[in-house]
């Protein structure tokens, strides 16, 4: 089909959810993909930070096929063999207990608020299920975890919302303990707040709020759907500030492309979910656990600190453009946000770059770049000359 065809058949029968832009991907390889007239673009967002490995990997279409022809989904009432070796992979690399696992990353939220919930109402009864997650966060789309998100720009339209959230500022203990209360469970948050603008949180405030759930035995959640599976250097974020998280959710990057996610609970955490309080029918289905499996073989210690390296370069390498609507950088790994100056907006920047042949997300009021774990060299160095020679020009 050539784009307006595409573009005809989705203006007929696809609700319009998503504004989209002007391209119609139709194949990629590495941090590459090709429209369906053929013209190249170099990615910079990896699916929202989906295909870790990037397009065309032979080994994860591989691992796919091989287990679509032996068993392509089964109960969850029966045992199978690739969602056992995701998790054992994962608790082995993380220090994690067990984990359970979901579709998506809101699914993956919801389970670990659900968890929260529960293993309160176990020690306490009811009146303590409050969690405090940060202004500037984004947690899911389902109504609870839209609730818990801290913008109020998702607040909006489809209330009534899920009670049981309170918000606190970011790297502000005070503000925590201002929102505290006697009905609190647990404290949810992201360590680099992707969707608020790619913000790392600071390391002695995370510790502090470690600190203070173990003294009042609120659990720490922290939500690892953008951040994991290597995104950020490391195969977690937490693995980067020093802390034992109670329950840490997982999506986007786990499969490389395919639905998967979940949470991984500790010591504390590992029997509060029970036979019948929790549940999902395509959670750690066999064929996208077979391709988890295979990006967690990929993303070992060499890859983690390519990650590193290739992050430091494309930040270093923005910096020294001196681009006069580019501000500052700031993210881990290859989760990088750019601050974005002067009178057009970070929408404007990314669609012009889109044009251009780079494909780019926005963040928060800035810019969000998340590549493939693989993207090469010579990929990011024909996205940074993109980069520099569409902004380069004046307002």
């Amino acid at each position: 089909m050539t784009f307006e065809e595409i573009r005809a058949l989705d203006e007929q029968y696809v609700m319009h959810a998503y504004g989209r832009n002007p391209v119609a991907i139709d194949h990629g390889k590495g941090a590459t993909v090709w429209d369906v007239a053929g013209r190249e673009y170099i990615d910079f967002t990896s699916g929202i930070g989906v295909c870790s490995l990037g397009y065309g990997d032979e080994g994860w279409q591989r691992a796919i096929a091989n287990q679509t022809a032996k068993l392509g989904h089964i109960s969850n009432m029966f045992y199978t063999e690739p969602y056992v070796n995701v998790a054992q992979k994962l608790c082995t690399r993380t220090g994690m207990s067990n984990v359970m696992f979901a579709n998506s990353g809101a699914e993956a939220n919801e389970a670990m608020i659900k968890l929260a919930r529960k293993y309160s109402f176990d020690r306490y009864g009811k009146g303590r299920g409050t969690i405090l997650t940060l202004h500037h966060s984004f947690h899911g789309r389902t109504i609870t975890t839209l609730a818990a998100t801290g913008q109020d720009v998702f607040h909006n339209y489809f209330f009534p919302f899920t009670e049981g959230f309170r918000y606190a500022d970011a790297n502000d203990l005070d503000s925590v303990e201002a929102v505290a209360g006697h009905d609190v469970c647990g404290v949810m948050m992201e360590l680099v707040q992707g969707e608020g603008g790619v913000l790392p949180l600071d390391v002695k405030f995370v510790q502090a709020v470690a600190d203070l759930c173990a003294k009042r035995d609120w659990l720490l959640l922290i939500d690892e759907v953008q951040t994991g599976v290597g995104r950020t250097g490391t195969l977690f974020a937490f693995q980067q500030y020093g802390i034992r998280p109670d329950v840490v959710s997982f999506a986007k990057g786990i499969a490389g492309g395919l639905p998967f996610g979940g949470i991984m609970a500790n010591e504390k955490c590992r029997e509060v979910f029970s036979p019948g309080t929790h549940g999902t029918t395509f959670g750690g289905n066999p064929v996208s656990a077979a391709a988890a499996s295979y990006v967690l073989d990929r993303v070992d210690d060499g890859m983690l600190a390519q990650v590193r390296e290739k992050g430091e370069y494309l930040r270093r390498a923005i910096g020294e453009m001196a681009l006069p609507c580019l501000g500052e950088t700031r993210g881990l790994g290859l989760m990088i946000g750019i601050e974005v100056k002067g009178e057009r907006t970070n929408k404007e920047l990314a669609a012009a770059l889109i044009a251009n042949g780079l494909l780019c997300l926005t963040a928060g009021p800035g810019l969000r770049l998340l590549p493939p774990l693989v993207i090469t060299k010579e990929e990011m160095d024909k996205g940074l000359a993109v980069m520099k020679a569409t902004l380069s020009c004046r307002e």
